[in-house]
């Protein structure tokens, strides 16, 4: 699907849709936990939806109700079971050392560039704990269950490989994750605690090790958080001349992308994304408009998403007229006047979003191409953009 977007500011006020990230982990623990649990949600997007056919793939059964999900825990595992991950890169990896828990014979797939995304310490891992997989990349297979013990990690790869051990090890009823380097994007790994804690298990951090106890127990009920990355979009706008109010989040999460409450205030200097990467193609966008140019670095794992947002990023702001150098751990951007143009979304969700927020304060029209990937993290994404006084039409 491409559109059209005429210029025209952004006003009024949103409610952010839910928290993947949050509801990634609070289905796959309440799928662990002894009894039912409803994940109040009240918008699911293809991501969450991967997640959950991989859960019921596994012998749970999570169905999706009014306002939410009702979950049923793994009863009963299948002889072997495919899981599908879709473009999830969370799903993928959370869900291999979760079906390592359940000692899961489990064919793994997905789409997109998610074969591209690297495996391997997570691999590595879990082979270490006794099971055995047919590669370090999709598809693979696994067998074999996780033993308890002493997993390490590096911190600068992925902190999703730390939390799927982490939620496998509350799963086994102990164990502990060890960091060899510096811990990024580390409020990913305080969003997995916290999660962790409302279903009974404790994660003592000591030094570079993380300490799982406890076993899993539902909460009976919990609701997903508002997407602070969501909300992103719609600082993006108010950074570019909008007055939009954003609703729907906590201002006291643990999601690492609640740094977008101040990044923006920051563009037109140095901005460090290594621990809230999935802001940076909106804060990129929102630079165009800054007093001097702005300096991006710490996003060399951009280049592994959905897209290479680095590359993708760039090439929406020169598309659309802006000025930018390319870096091989971020972007240069100077404030430049986009006049707008022909851009492509390149199969990434958050690329098209922050293109078309930037659009609608260009000097003329934009057409963003591939605009449909906005299903994967926010489906309702243009029915906001068009209540808060965006005007495009389908090509």
């Amino acid at each position: 699907m491409d559109i059209r977007i005429s210029p025209h500011p952004l006003s009024g006020s949103v409610t952010v849709p839910a928290s993947k990230s949050d509801a990634h982990r609070a289905l796959i623990l309440a799928a662990l936990a002894d009894r039912p649990t409803f994940v109040g949600c009240a918008e699911t997007t293809r991501d969450i939806d991967a997640t959950a056919g991989c859960l019921s793939a596994l012998g749970a059964s999570v169905s999706r109700v009014d306002g939410g999900f009702a979950v049923e825990p793994v009863s009963a595992v299948p002889d072997s079971c495919t899981l599908d991950c879709g473009e999830s890169g969370s799903t993928l990896r959370f869900m291999l050392p979760v079906a390592a828990s359940l000692g899961a014979n489990a064919r793994f797939v997905g789409a997109g560039r998610l074969g591209d995304r690297p495996l391997g310490p997570l691999v590595d891992a879990l082979k270490t704990g006794g099971c055995a997989l047919s590669s370090d990349r999709l598809p693979l297979e696994i067998s074999g269950r996780l033993a308890v013990g002493d997993y390490a990690f590096p911190g600068d790869i992925s902190s999703q490989f730390i939390t799927g051990m982490l939620m496998a090890l509350a799963r086994l009823g102990g164990g502990s994750v060890s960091l060899t380097s510096k811990l990024e994007s580390a409020g990913y790994v305080d969003m997995t605690v916290r999660t962790l804690a409302k279903f009974g298990v404790s994660v003592e951090r000591r030094g570079d090790t993380f300490n799982v106890s406890g076993s899993l127990r539902t909460p009976d009920a919990l609701a997903v958080e508002g997407d602070w990355s969501a909300a992103a979009f719609f600082f993006e706008a108010n950074a570019l001349g909008g007055a939009v109010e954003i609703l729907g989040v906590d201002v006291d999460s643990a999601q690492p992308d609640r740094a977008a409450a101040t990044l923006f205030s920051t563009l037109g200097g140095r901005v460090d994304v290594s621990g809230c990467p999935d802001l940076f193609p909106a804060l990129a966008l929102a630079a165009c408009g800054a007093e001097s140019p702005t300096e991006f670095v710490g996003g060399a794992r951009l280049r592994l998403k959905e897209s290479d947002r680095i590359a993708a990023t760039a090439a929406v702001i020169r598309a659309m007229g802006g000025s930018c150098d390319e870096r091989s751990d971020g972007l240069l951007v100077g404030p430049a006047a986009l006049v707008g143009g022909s851009a492509d979304g390149a199969n990434d969700h958050r690329i098209v979003m922050a293109a078309a927020v930037a659009a609608a304060f260009a000097h003329g029209e934009t057409v963003i191409r591939g605009a449909e990937a906005v299903r994967k993290s926010y489906p309702a994404f243009f029915d906001d953009f068009r209540s808060l006084g965006g005007v495009f039409d389908v090509l």
